[in-house]
């Protein structure tokens, strides 16, 4: 099995493809090329979930925001590209990771798990469903997701990585705090086997929370491979799956779970 080039990112508040970061986005991701790129949590447009209550215009406002974002995710004409948009479901939104694969789109997974406290009501504003945690072939690899707080859920990083994920990313949106995100993720390497990787949304909202940026990956068992900055939003780094697949066969991967 060949290696893939996968990138994390930190990218800006309320991002639009017209803004000139879009430019540098697009520059930087053109050097890099990578196979796969993970985007951070619904990364374009503000960040409706700062608002302790529900506007549906605002919803609207984000799902088109994010529609023209697609267009210019499309534009960078990767392989594959891993992020999340809000969708409708039911009277609140999904939040739905999807992937672009080879310029066509087909949902991944949405998000079960919300927090709800100043700068994060999405409670408020998203619903959960039972569509669970699944794993999708990506480019030749098992995939699996957590979206943001569901990171904080290591059971599902392990489930995952029973299920074979060579690959778990975590799109965020998370404030200047690192520490329990890099522990987090850094635990779903080891107890699943799987590379892991995350990207942050980076700078402050006009009303919200400080988002704190710091996009990063983990090799199985803890393994740090890279970590963004300000001065270098991009990190890349060689995912090999047959790694993956020799970490899920040693410890603790294959120490049997109690039923």
């Amino acid at each position: 099995m060949i290696p893939l080039r996968v990138a994390c990112v930190e990218w800006p508040e309320n991002l639009s493809p017209a803004h000139r970061a879009w430019d540098e986005i697009t520059k930087s991701v053109a050097a890099a090329r990578p196979d796969l790129l993970l985007t951070n949590e619904l990364p374009f447009g503000p960040w409706i979930a700062a608002a302790p209550e529900f506007s549906t215009d605002a919803a609207d406002r984000s799902i088109r925001a994010h529609e023209e974002g697609l267009a210019a995710l499309i534009g960078l004409r990767l392989r594959a590209i891993i992020s999340t948009r809000p969708v409708w479901n039911g009277s609140r939104l999904a939040n739905e990771a999807f992937v672009l694969e080879n310029g066509a789109t087909r949902a991944l997974h949405r998000k079960q798990y919300f927090p709800n406290e100043p700068g994060w009501f999405e409670s408020e504003w998203y619903a959960g469903d039972n569509s669970g945690f699944e794993i999708a072939e990506i480019l030749g690899i098992k995939v699996g997701v957590l979206i943001c707080t569901e990171a904080m859920f290591n059971e599902q990083a392990r489930a995952y990585g029973k299920q074979g994920a060579a690959l778990i990313v975590i799109p965020r949106a998370t404030g200047k705090n690192l520490v329990p995100w890099k522990i987090a993720a850094a635990m779903a390497s080891v107890v699943s086997g799987a590379y892991v990787i995350s990207s942050n949304r980076a700078g402050s909202a006009t009303v919200g929370p400080n988002f704190g940026g710091t996009g990063f990956a983990y090799a199985p068992q803890a393994a740090p491979l890279g970590i963004t900055t300000a001065a270098a939003p991009l990190q890349t780094f060689d995912l090999d799956p047959l790694t993956a697949q020799a970490a899920q066969r040693e410890y603790p991967c294959y120490v049997p779970e109690r039923t």
